[in-house]
């Protein structure tokens, strides 16, 4: 446990705004309603955080993870924190350089000291977990670390303020051109410049242009669709899979600013790209992993990505099953209809649910899973299973539900087993 600081000083939670992505998640998670934002950055009222580290883990970017000693008599303000473009320099330290040190200094200089009030995250000391921080992991649906024979991730290697570009070299549509559904295929390279993905990581898109406040877009976050070693085998690119905005959430119209950008772009255009983003949806490594992926829409990109690195690998590995739930309003918006069917049946188990079929009752993934029941449970019970969900926030609680029923219907304690999934990894949801 590192000692506290001196009753004078703060350790102050701060989000670093050349990291964030302005997705809301930090916000939406805070019990004590301690974060905020304007147009131009999301900050955290010192005044009102009480460092429970319940923002911590949801974070997509880690931008929510930062700290910084200052005199708790004068922290930096919600109005200062607005104005930042990037985090300022911890001075005070620096300041303090010359002079004598205390224990708790010299600890700060070593690692970062805990607050008086708080702990350091777990992952970042060896302080055990706060209580909030274990109630967060109890509740949320899914593992917040990621499998144990992952590999190592690199994530923020390029920011908002230093972004790398990358080149279109393909963008071509995955959906039926006769339904309104636009999704799209777009690979990204990034010739000699490093940019080192895994399954499961995302990257954030910078569209150009202005928004209506006269600044800058932030960045959009995307899932990568290509395995590591590229969308091209040995090629530095990645892909995404976009489905083009006209409409939100209550059918009303609406121009997506970035999906339009992406859906829109010609062959060598030039993207600002930020990333990589995401450390523990994470592909195992262990080629005995059974995955159990189950996703909708463009939640499909990380489940081809896995789905990809699989195949290729398929003649060295040994066998391992593929189990897949995919849902679309209809076939026709279903994107890479057609490549899923080129995939041998003896190498992935493909279940397709159709919710807007003509004259067809609505099906979901859940639907879909409970059919095929008999099969789910083993998995389930497998130690080696990993599952990964992917899609709109609203199919987290009904994925949940099937996979409990399917447990309790084949004699396993869901009671022990979901928590199990989530403490070894084995259990992830990207809902969006």
């Amino acid at each position: 446990m590192h000692a506290p600081l001196p009753p004078a000083l703060l350790r102050q939670h701060l989000i670093d705004p050349e990291i964030c992505i302005r997705c809301n998640t930090c916000e939406e998670t805070c019990p004590v309603g301690a974060i905020t934002h304007d147009t131009r950055n999301y900050v955290v009222d010192a005044a009102t955080c009480n460092a429970c580290l319940a923002c911590i883990s949801p974070c997509p970017t880690g931008a929510i993870d930062s700290w910084q000693v200052v005199p708790r008599s004068a922290p930096f303000s919600i109005d200062a924190q607005l104005g930042w473009d990037a985090l300022p320099a911890d001075t005070l330290l620096d300041t303090m350089a010359d002079a004598p040190v205390d224990g708790a200094l010299e600890a700060r200089r070593a690692a970062p000291a805990a607050d008086a009030a708080a702990s350091l995250p777990a992952e970042a000391s060896n302080a055990p977990a706060s209580a909030s921080a274990r109630a967060l992991a109890d509740r949320a649906p899914g593992a917040t670390v990621p499998p144990w024979s992952a590999s190592h991730p690199y994530v923020n290697l390029y920011t908002q303020r230093t972004p790398i570009v990358a080149t279109v070299t393909g963008n071509f549509r995955v959906t039926d051109s006769a339904t309104a559904s636009d999704t799209h295929h777009l690979v990204l390279d990034f010739g000699v410049t490093p940019f080192p993905v895994l399954e499961g990581q995302s990257i954030g898109i910078q569209p150009p242009g202005l928004d209506a406040a006269g600044r800058a877009h932030c960045a959009r976050q995307y899932s990568i669709a290509s395995p590591r070693d590229g969308e091209r085998p040995g090629y530095n690119n990645v892909a995404l899979t976009v489905k083009r905005v006209v409409a939100d959430h209550d059918g009303q119209p609406v121009r997506g600013v970035c999906s339009n950008y992406l859906c829109d772009l010609a062959k060598g255009d030039a993207v600002s790209v930020i990333g990589p983003f995401g450390n523990t949806f994470l592909m195992p490594n262990h080629p005995g992993a059974h995955l159990l992926m189950i996703c909708t829409g463009t939640g499909s990109a990380p489940m081809r990505a896995m789905t990809e690195r699989r195949r290729r690998r398929r003649a060295q590995d040994t066998p391992a099953r593929l189990m897949l739930f995919f849902g679309a309003r209809t076939e026709a918006e279903l994107p890479y209809c057609g490549p899923l069917w080129s995939l041998p049946a003896d190498f992935i188990d493909i279940n397709l649910a159709y919710s807007r079929t003509p004259g067809a009752p609505r099906r979901y993934v859940q639907d879909a899973l409970r059919e095929r029941a008999a099969d789910v449970a083993p998995l389930l019970a497998d130690p080696q299973t990993h599952v990964y969900v992917c899609g709109l926030r609203d199919m987290e609680s009904g994925v949940l539900e099937a996979l409990r029923e399917i447990a309790v219907g084949h004699g396993l304690d869901w009671t022990s087993l979901w928590p199990a999934l989530k403490a070894q990894g084995r259990l992830h949801f990207e809902t969006y």
